[in-house]
Formats: structure tokens, sequence, C-alpha cells
């Protein structure tokens, strides 16, 4: 006897189209879960790149420059070929410092030493202050040199023969840089000069500088 074919039943129409419909709504979700992944991505490299881009361009820290602008002496005396050991002579210097951070540069009490023949002769303390962003402060410095040290350096008598005087000044300014609060970092900016007093007429000339910074 022949077996009897089995038909497998038909799935209601009504069925399918559920079917379809979950498994539509299941790809568009896919789809949509995908794009938002995509966006999310997209939208943290381009977060990334600007923040490497500001790191690397307005929240990076420049060197702070100070600079020497002109300097004078007061009250140089010469009786019979010595100085006045009773009036000090005084050193003028007008110094700049020049920030291009776009933050304020906050600096300490810094110090100026001028020498003579390897010898401190005059020391000068500023007081603190701040260099704004992309500015540049200007200040009077006013040291006061002892006459009796001049004189104790063992070239002074053929230095006034010569009318010249070799002078160094060393400077030392310590401040930090601080940019909305994220990056700080700490500066201190050192700087050497060397220059001649020509005594006829009361002037230096030939100045050389050299800057120096630690962070």
């Amino acid at each position: 006897m022949a077996e009897q074919q089995q038909v497998k039943p038909l799935v209601p129409a009504a069925f399918r189209d559920e079917e379809e419909a979950l498994s539509t709504q299941l790809n568009l979700r896919k789809r949509r879960y995908v794009q938002c992944c995509g966006c999310i991505s997209a939208l943290s490299l381009i977060l990334a790149v600007v923040v490497l881009v500001l790191f690397f361009t307005l929240f990076r820290i420049h060197d702070p420059k100070i600079k020497i602008n002109s300097v004078t002496i007061q009250r140089l005396e010469l009786i019979n070929g010595s100085l006045r050991n009773d009036v000090n002579v005084t050193l003028l210097a007008n110094v700049s410092v020049t920030n291009p951070n776009v933050a304020t540069f906050k600096f300490s009490n810094s110090t100026t030493l001028i020498y003579y023949g390897g010898r401190v002769i005059g020391e000068a303390i500023h007081l603190q202050g701040q260099a704004k962003a992309r500015r540049t402060l200007l200040r009077n410095v006013t040291v006061e040199l002892d006459p009796e040290k001049i004189e104790a350096v063992p070239s002074f008598r053929s230095d006034l023969n010569s009318g010249a005087f070799s002078i160094s000044s060393y400077s030392t300014i310590s401040g930090r840089v601080k940019i909305l609060k994220i990056v700080k970092k700490s500066v201190v900016v050192r700087l050497n000069c060397t220059t001649t007093y020509r005594i006829s007429g009361r002037q230096f000339v030939g100045e050389s500088c050299r800057p120096e910074l630690d962070f």
C-alpha cells in the first residue's frame, strides 16, 4: 500500500506578516545601532583631534622671555683717579618680561647680581609680579654698587686707565604659567649679560646676553 504523502501545514498569513515585520524592525535597529556607533566614533575622533591641536597650539606653554633694554650708571664719581667711597654707584636697568602664552605668567621675587672682575659688586631684589597673556611687562631695576668692592678688583686700575670696565649681570625670575587650571608649568628664566662701560661717554656698549630656561 502506497504511503500517504504528509503535507506540511501552511503558515498563516498573519503570522508571516508579523515575522517579516519583526525581522525588518530588528534590521532597522541594527542599522541604527551601527550608525549610532559610527557617529560616536567619529565624534570621539574629532574631539581627540581638537584636543591634540589645542594641546600643541593654544594650550602649549611657550618660553617667557626676559630682556634688558637699557642700562645706565649714575653717581660714578672719580676723585684723583679713585671712586668716592662715600657715595654708592647706582646702576639702572630697564627690563622687559614677554609672555607669549594665553595665560598669565606669575613670578615671585627675583634677583639680579652685578659682577665685575668675577666678583659680586651689587645685588638687587625685584618684587613679585605678573606678565599678562601675550603682553610684555616693563620694569626698572635699581642696583646699588659698592665702590669699595669695585676698587678691590685687581684689574680696576688698568681698566680705569683704559677708560672702560667690563661688567656682567645675572638675573633670575621664577614663576608659573597655568592654563584653565589644567595645564600648569613652573618656569625659571635666567639671563646672563656682559657689557662694557666706557667712562668717557658714560654709556654701555657691546652688550651680549644669553637666556637660560629651566622647567
